[in-house]
């Protein structure tokens, strides 16, 4: 039976997640005013809205010259696109863990680099506190596009690391 060419459906799911961290950063934009949060679980769980104008983590965000850390990370955010489209055009003809985790790494890239070019901050706006007991932790906020990103990396990382099936 034919392999039948899985790239455009790599490519639509990348689409969907740039569709989806978009529509979920312009309601937060248009219903929650900049530094405000709305609790889903009080004290775990938050809608916020927070501008971000470093990288994962808020890294780089207290930089001494923020225009060059931002074309600096839009730069490298770029570069990331090209070797992730290029990876899934070289090996996206069928469904893997690792094409699809591609897929969303893309498609993770696109919406946040969209935010840095147009806007010069990403927006992010899920808010989480880790706690046990006495001990609490606040995990930087966070996006979809983040999200799919993560989500992409664990999923090369687990197929990276599980044993594989040998093909007879």
């Amino acid at each position: 039976m034919k392999q039948h060419d899985r790239r455009g459906w790599l490519l639509i799911i990348s689409a969907l997640i740039i569709a989806f961290d978009r529509w979920t950063k312009i309601l937060v934009e248009r219903h929650i005013a900049d530094g405000d949060s709305i609790p889903v679980i009080p004290h775990y769980f938050y809608i916020s809205h927070v501008l971000n104008p470093g990288a994962a983590f808020s890294l780089f965000s207290e930089s001494a010259t923020p225009g060059r850390t931002r074309w600096i990370l839009t730069a490298f955010s770029i570069m990331a696109v090209i070797i992730v489209l290029g990876m899934i055009l070289k090996i996206g003809k069928r469904f893997t863990v690792t094409t699809i985790a591609l897929a969303l790494i893309l498609g993770g890239a696109l919406g946040n680099v969209w935010d840095r070019i147009r806007f010069g901050v990403v927006t992010d706006f899920l808010e989480v506190f880790i706690r046990f007991g006495h001990w609490s932790y606040h995990w930087p906020d966070f996006n979809v596009a983040d999200s799919a990103i993560v989500c992409g990396g664990i999923l090369i990382l687990l197929d990276a690391l599980l044993p594989q099936k040998q093909s007879s």
